[in-house]
């Protein structure tokens, strides 16, 4: 059973990451940006998790977000990410961040757990990491969508 679900998330993280890799453009300089959130939630076969965020690039540029995590699989779990962070790859302005990156994997955790991941949106590469608190247990392919904060 576990080599399924481990079969089942490589097969998720390869489809998603499919255009992850590509040569960088030539047109335009580049920004790192850096992300801290928290956000919180709940599975049963379907994934809900919200949360807010701020982001900063080196370039001077800073945004206020809202998360929102929706996605579906073989999942269960009520659980919460704090002090989470990330880190963008491939983006000429904080603008670029908005949006829907695709995300899959097998995940399980009692109370504490750490939870690290990464994802895509085109050109644009996100890895997070953070504390996590709660439960769960599954494997799904989830939306991690940015959106600016209202």
């Amino acid at each position: 059973m576990n080599m399924r679900i481990a079969g089942i998330a490589a097969l998720a993280f390869a489809l998603a990451g499919a255009n992850a890799v590509q040569p960088a453009s030539a047109a335009g300089a580049e920004t790192k940006c850096h992300m801290t959130f928290n956000t919180s939630g709940w599975a049963v076969i379907y994934k809900h998790i919200n949360g807010k965020g701020r982001i900063t690039c080196d370039n001077g540029q800073s945004a206020n977000v809202a998360i929102h995590i929706r996605g579906a699989g073989l999942t269960a779990g009520k659980y919460s990410i704090e002090n989470g962070k990330g880190e963008f790859t491939k983006l000429k302005s904080v603008g670029e961040v908005y949006g829907t990156y695709v995300t899959a994997g097998a995940n399980a955790g009692v109370v504490k757990s750490g939870e690290a991941l990464a994802m895509t949106k085109g050109e644009v590469s996100l890895a997070v990491s953070g504390t996590g608190r709660g439960f769960n247990l599954g494997v799904d392919v989830s939306g991690f969508e940015i959106v600016k904060a209202k």
